[in-house]
């Protein structure tokens, strides 16, 4: 991965003498400069920039395989997406360096839908691990069933989204259309989960957590060592959190934790105490 920090200084140094004292290094929607750097600048800031990433990505793949050390398929797939966004970072730094050298068109549009289709992948391979097998589906063996909503935040998602829908309708780029309609898209998306709500299904296998008809996550009730009412820090975020062991779901400031043989789940919910009783029946029911 850190390959590419020498790539682009090459990049930049093979070309020195022949790069213009000032170079265009930002480009608007329809691909036309509108903001320039001394190439000195344009080389520090694209070498500055790239070792950020760089960093930045090494910790949290450090981190990802700590923490998933069970679930390598996901510290994978987070180090294709680092991949693909360096490779992004690249790509429009040569770009820039053409721009200058010979007046190519600087096209970003496939760069604006590159990410969202990485985003996407990274998000499927990141929901469907460690969600377990199904349980049988019976509405006779139901013994409970919670759902806990954020509609406070949802009017968040959706109207950032109306102005993306409305701006597409006049860029000329399809590229970028194509782009700010698949980001209003996920936003739409994320305004109805958020909207809908989790969906805890109590059974006599275990809990079954669900979001718009797509089971999130499935904890055997033999895997259940222990749960209790704990606050949740709005620094850790909202909706699904996580990464490995841990996952969450959740949209306010409490919940119950459950410790498994597998690692530990959050379930947000309004009244906590209900979602202790299911468990507690549960149990109740496994035992008897």
């Amino acid at each position: 991965m850190w390959l590419v920090l020498p790539l682009t200084a090459l990049r930049y140094r093979t070309v020195w003498d022949e790069l213009p004292p000032r170079m265009a290094t930002h480009f608007n929607a329809a691909g036309q400069a509108n903001g320039w750097m001394t190439r000195e600048a344009s080389f520090a800031f694209a070498l500055g920039l790239t070792t950020f990433l760089l960093v930045l990505f090494s910790i949290l793949l450090y981190l990802a395989q700590r923490r998933s050390v069970q679930d390598g398929q996901s510290a994978l797939a987070l180090m294709g997406f680092f991949y693909l966004i360096l490779a992004v970072i690249y790509r429009v730094n040569s770009s820039i360096v053409e721009h200058a050298l010979y007046g190519t068109a600087v096209n970003v549009g496939w760069v604006l839908i590159a990410v969202p289709l990485g985003i996407l992948g990274l998000m499927t391979v990141f929901l469907r691990s460690h969600r377990g097998s199904a349980f049988p589906s019976s509405d006779a063996e139901i013994l409970a069933e919670e759902t806990h909503a954020g509609r406070a935040w949802a009017p968040l998602f959706v109207l950032p989204a109306l102005p993306v829908v409305a701006a597409a309708m006049f860029v000329p780029n399809v590229p970028i259309k194509i782009a700010m309609l698949a980001s209003a898209s996920v936003l739409a998306l994320t305004f109805f989960m958020a909207w809908e709500g989790f969906r805890y299904r109590f059974s006599r296998y275990g809990v079954d957590i669900s979001t718009l008809g797509f089971r999130l996550q499935s904890i055997p009730r033999e895997q259940i060592q222990g749960y209790a009412i704990a606050p949740w820090n709005m620094i850790g975020g909202y909706g699904i959190r996580g990464l490995g062991d841990s996952r969450a779901y959740v949209w306010g400031k409490q919940g119950v934790r459950i410790t498994t043989t597998k690692g530990e789940v959050f379930l947000g919910h309004s009244e906590p105490e209900r979602i202790v009783h299911d468990l507690d029946v549960l149990k109740q029911f496994a035992h008897s």
